[in-house]
């Protein structure tokens, strides 16, 4: 097993003004400390060299530590990687029902759930990382997070697919899983739910942030962990200030992550560094319970709430809600405007 980790620590030389300044390290975590890669290696390095290579390059890099590589005490986690692109699937039941309820008003799981995985694209460019404050953004009185595990892609250990894969089953499509990772998936569920009756979206009540982290574990900690259909089963526990919702398990998914990679892959490509999320898990999100309860109990976070999230085998991400951002800038409504016209018809004789 390999974490791989992104974090700042100081840095070792003065820059030309005198203070020293924070650089970003790629590494792995073993054995409590942090173990730097060569400079020019990013996560993408090693998401694009593919597990094979990467678990070569680590064990290589664990050979020679010196042992005095900084504490993990003594560095600040950033995300452990910087997604191209990130797709957050649906796929478990009982979420479904719970959710629906809630946004939507309405009970039980509609049949199209079923016939295929359903998935949107959420916002790589606002990542953030275990430890960090989260606002809630401007127009949000319904704060909520989403207990995840997300698929990270890399280059396959066979074949020649450095530029990623297309139109793949699932089981080429899992030779692409590189690692896993623990996805929240922030949202905003009043300005969800007003999305969502335009039939679009979701757009500005999940764009605003997202946390992954606190590393990503390379998939062959998790060889002997999936079942005969390819269910990956690891325990799933949401806490809000230290009271737990529930747990869940991964194997729960209506699909197993090689089957949404393959799905993604139809008529479109999967990329070294692309992010998949699994879905929100059962008992994984406050929303689902106000569906059941049919109140807002347990209530919409507020500022200073913790929310920790912990996959087994993963480990742990934790982040602080923040203050709502007062003064933004709201949107016009719609101007009614003109409407086209059909062709004009002319008859002959």
């Amino acid at each position: 097993m390999v974490k791989i980790a992104r974090w700042h620590a100081p840095a070792t030389t003065e820059t030309r003004t005198g203070p020293r300044v924070a650089h970003v390290h790629t590494g792995i975590v073993h054995k409590g400390r942090a173990l730097s890669f060569e400079p020019d290696v990013t996560t993408l390095t090693l998401l694009e060299e593919g597990l094979a290579a990467t678990l070569r390059r680590a064990a290589a890099r664990i050979a020679a530590a010196a042992g005095d590589e900084p504490p993990v005490e003594q560095v600040r986690f950033l995300a452990p990687l910087e997604p191209r692109s990130m797709r957050d699937f649906v796929t478990f039941e009982e979420h479904v029902e719970g959710v629906t309820a809630s946004i939507d008003g309405e009970a039980g799981v509609v049949d199209e759930w079923y016939e295929a995985p359903t998935f949107y694209f959420t916002n790589p460019h606002t990542v953030r990382a275990d430890g960090e404050t989260i606002p809630v953004p401007s127009g949000c009185h319904r704060m909520d997070f989403e207990l995840e595990v997300a698929a990270v892609i890399g280059a396959p250990a066979h074949g020649d697919a450095p530029l990623g894969g297309t139109n793949l089953d699932p089981a080429r499509a899992h030779e692409f899983i590189f690692g896993y990772t623990i996805l929240n998936d922030w949202s905003a569920r009043d300005v969800q739910s007003r999305e969502m009756k335009v039939r679009l979206g979701p757009c500005k009540g999940k764009d605003f942030a997202n946390t992954l982290g606190p590393w990503i574990v390379t998939a062959d900690e998790f060889a002997d962990r999936h079942d005969e259909e390819g269910f990956l089963h690891l325990a799933l526990t949401a806490e809000v200030n230290g009271t737990a919702l529930g747990t869940d398990d991964l194997g729960h998914m209506g699909w197993p992550f090689a089957e949404l990679v393959a799905y993604a892959s139809q008529d479109s490509r999967v990329l070294p560094g692309d992010v998949l999320g699994s879905g929100t898990s059962g008992r994984g999100c406050l929303a689902e319970l106000w569906g059941r309860h049919n109140d807002l109990v347990p209530p919409p976070l507020a500022e200073g709430d913790r929310v920790r999230l912990t996959v087994e085998g993963i480990g742990s991400i934790e982040n602080t809600v923040g203050a709502r951002r007062r003064e933004g800038v709201p949107s016009r409504p719609a101007r009614r405007r003109g409407r086209s016209r059909a062709p004009e018809t002319t008859s002959e004789g």
